[in-house]
C-alpha cells in the first residue's frame, strides 16, 4: 500500500498545511484534536510527514521541503540540493539532455537535473520511494521532464539516454555498507552501466572509497559543502584518471597534478587545515605547494608555512605557541592568556576535545584554537587563532 496516497488527496493536503509547523512537543495534543474530524491514520501520516519535512529543510531548503514528500530513508539518504544542483550543472555543461537516474530515491537528483533542463527517467524499485519521487516532481512543477518508474534498475534499458546517474544504496539492515561490492546494486554493475552510456555517466559513492578501487577510466571527484564532505563521484566520459576536490558553495575545484608528498618541516608561523574533500582526494600536496609549506608530520594532513597565502582549499591559522603535549602547561598558558572560548582540533591524537576542555577549564574574555597533533612523530600542542 502506498502510504502517501491519502496525503495526496484534497483532505490530506489541507491537513498537511494545517500541521506544517507543529512543535514536536505539541504533537499529542494536536493529534487528539484533529482525530475528532479526520481519520486517525491520516492524522498520523500527516504529522509524520510534517516531521520529515522539518528534517529535510537542511538539505532542500524551507521552500522545497515544505512542498515535497519524504520517506524516513529518503530524508536520510537523499543528496543535498546544493550538491545535486552542482552535479546537474556539470551534466548540462557536458551537453547532456537526457539522463537515466537509477536508484533515484525520493528524487533529489532528478529534481536538480530537471531544473537544469534535462529530461529524466527516475527509477527505484521501492514502491513508496518511487511514489514520493513522482509526487515531488509534480509538487515542484517538473512532471513534464521527470518520468518515474518503479522497477529493478538492473532490468531498465538506458540506451535512449545521453547519460546515466547511479546512486546505489549504501545502507543495509546493519547500517552503513563499506564494501562497494555490497552496495545495491554492486559498484561493478554500476560501472558497467556507466561504460555503456553514450555520452557520460556519474556514480555516487561513499567518500571513504579506497583510491585503488577507482577504475582507471574514471574521473574521481570528492565534494564538500560548507566544509563537510558529502560524497564522492566517479565520472565517465569526462577526464579519465583525473582526481579533483570540489568545494561548495562556489564551486571551486582543485585538480591533482601528481605532486609527491610534501616534506616534513618544523612548525612555521601558519598552520593550514585542508578541506575534508581535499584530504579525501589525496590533494594535500597541492595545497602545500600553493602555500609554500610542508607537513608537520608525514602521516597527518596539517600543512605548515612561514607566510600567509589565503586559499579556498584550506583554513589558515596563525600559530602563537608550539609546546610538547602537556595538559598542565596548556592550562597555565590559557589561564595566563585569559582564554575562555577554546576550540580544540585534533589529528593523530587520542585526546578527546570535551575531556580536554574539562581539564583545562578555560575562563576569560579571549578565544584560542589548540591543535592536538604530532610534530615529526612527537605528541604536540599548537595554539593559535584563525588568520
Amino acid at each position: 500500500m502506498n502510504d502517501l496516497a491519502p496525503l495526496l488527496t484534497p483532505e490530506g493536503r489541507a491537513l498537511l498545511d494545517e500541521v506544517r509547523d507543529t512543535d514536536p512537543a505539541q504533537e499529542l495534543a494536536v493529534a487528539t484534536r484533529l482525530r475528532r474530524e479526520h481519520p486517525a491514520e491520516l492524522v498520523s501520516a500527516a504529522l509524520g510527514q510534517a516531521r520529515l519535512r522539518q528534517r529535510a529543510v537542511v538539505k532542500f531548503g524551507a521552500e522545497d521541503a515544505g512542498r515535497m514528500f519524504f520517506t524516513p530513508n529518503g530524508v536520510e539518504q537523499s543528496t543535498r540540493a546544493s550538491v545535486a544542483a552542482y552535479r546537474a550543472r556539470r551534466m548540462a555543461d557536458l551537453g547532456i539532455t537526457s539522463v537515466a537516474d537509477l536508484c533515484c530515491g525520493i528524487g533529489g537528483d532528478a529534481i536538480a537535473l530537471a531544473r537544469a533542463g534535462i529530461r529524466v527517467l527516475a527509477v527505484d524499485r521501492d514502491p513508496q520511494t518511487a511514489a514520493a519521487a513522482r509526487a515531488n516532481a509534480d509538487a515542484l512543477g517538473l512532471a513534464g521532464l521527470v518520468e518515474v518508474r518503479e522497477a529493478d534498475v538492473t532490468e531498465v534499458d538506458t540506451a535512449g539516454f545521453d547519460a546515466v546517474f547511479v546512486d546505489p544504496a549504501r545502507r543495509g539492515g546493519r547500517g552503513r555498507i563499506f564494501d562497494p561490492e555490497a552496495y545495491s546494486p554492486p559498484l561493478s554493475w554500476a560501472v558497467s552501466a556507466a561504460r555503456r552510456a553514450p555520452r557520460a555517466a556519474a556514480l555516487k559513492i561513499a567518500p571513504g572509497i579506497p583510491h585503488e578501487a577507482v577504475p582507471e577510466d574514471a574521473e574521481a571527484e570528492w565534494i564538500s559543502d560548507g566544509g563537510d564532505v558529502k560524497e564522492a563521484v566517479l565520472w565517465f566520459g569526462t577526464e579519465p584518471g583525473a582526481v579533483r576536490a570540489t568545494l561548495l558553495p562556489g564551486p571551486r575545484s582543485l585538480l591533482s597534478r601528481g605532486l609527491p608528498d610534501p616534506a616534513v618541516r618544523p612548525p612555521g608561523r601558519y598552520l593550514y587545515e585542508p578541506d575534508g574533500a581535499v584530504i579525501r582526494a589525496h590533494l594535500v600536496a597541492e595545497v602545500a605547494d600553493r602555500v609554500g609549506g610542508g607537513l608537520l608530520d608525514a602521516t597527518i594532513a596539517y600543512v605548515t608555512a612561514d607566510a600567509l597565502h589565503p586559499t579556498p582549499y584550506a583554513t589558515a591559522y596563525e600559530i602563537t605557541d608550539h609546546l610538547p603535549f602537556n595538559v598542565k602547561k596548556l592550562k597555565a598558558l590559557l589561564r595566563e592568556r585569559r582564554v575562555g572560548t577554546l576550540t580544540v582540533k585534533k589529528r593523530g591524537s587520542a585526546v578527546e576535545p570535551e575531556e580536554l576542555r574539562r581539564k583545562v577549564k578555560p575562563q576569560g574574555p579571549h578565544a584560542a584554537t589548540v591543535f592536538m597533533t604530532r610534530v615529526a612523530g612527537a605528541p604536540a600542542m599548537l595554539i593559535g587563532h584563525p588568520a
